[in-house]
C-alpha cells in the first residue's frame, strides 16, 4: 500500500531537519508532501543563514490529515514559532492524534506539538532550549537521541536525524495505529 506522509513546513525550517528525513521516507517509496500556510516555495535555514528554497506541495487549505498517513515537523527557530500561530495548521496537527497516526518532531517542531496541545503526559525529547517548555505542557521530557511514545517519535538535533529517520519509518510501516479511528 502506498504511503503518503506530510511535512509540514515554513520559512525558516532548519535545512537538514526537512530534507534528510524527506529523502529517507522517499527512499522507502514513501509519497512525501511538503505542506505549508502559502503554495510557492519556503526557505530553508542552515549554519545561521537563510539556505535553499523548496517547492511547496500543498497548502494547508488544501489538505487534511485524512489525506496521510504520517505527519513530520522540522524544526529550525524561526518555522514552529510561525507554525504555532495558525491555527489551520495546529488544526492539521491535532488531527493526526486523533487519527492515531504517526507524528514525528525533531529539535524546535515539538512547540507546535505544544501549541497544538497534544503533548500531555506524553515521553518526548527536543532541542535542549524548549525542555521547560515541553515539562510546562505536561510532557515528561527525557534526554535521548530518539524517542518513541506510541506514535509519536521526537528527536533532540540533526545529529540525531539517523535513529529519527529510522524510527519515523519503523512508525509508518508498522500503520498498526492507523486502523483505530478516534
Amino acid at each position: 500500500m502506498e504511503k503518503r506522509i506530510a511535512i509540514l513546513a515554513t520559512n525558516g525550517f532548519e535545512e537538514s531537519e526537512l530534507k534528510s528525513p524527506k529523502e529517507a521516507m522517499e527512499n522507502e517509496g514513501f509519497t512525501v508532501d511538503i505542506v505549508s500556510e502559502e503554495s510557492g516555495t519556503i526557505k530553508g535555514w542552515a549554519d545561521g543563514n537563510w539556505s535553499n528554497e523548496y517547492k511547496v506541495d500543498k497548502t494547508l487549505s488544501e489538505v487534511s490529515a485524512k489525506d496521510y498517513h504520517a505527519l513530520m515537523l522540522p524544526g529550525g527557530v524561526i518555522n514552529p514559532d510561525k507554525l504555532r500561530r495558525n491555527e489551520d495548521a495546529l488544526i492539521f496537527v491535532r488531527d493526526f492524534f486523533k487519527q492515531k497516526k504517526p507524528v514525528a518532531a525533531i529539535c524546535h517542531g515539538p512547540q507546535v506539538l505544544i501549541s497544538a496541545d497534544v503533548v500531555k503526559g506524553r515521553t518526548m525529547t527536543s532541542f535542549s532550549s524548549i525542555k521547560d517548555d515541553l515539562k510546562n505542557a505536561g510532557a515528561l521530557w527525557v534526554d535521548k537521541e530518539v524517542v518513541v511514545d506510541e506514535a509519536l517519535v521526537t528527536s533532540r538535533n540533526p545529529d540525531d536525524l539517523p535513529a529519527f529517520n529510522s524510527k519515523l519509518i519503523e512508525e509508518i510501516k508498522e500503520g498498526k495505529h492507523e486502523l483505530q479511528h478516534a
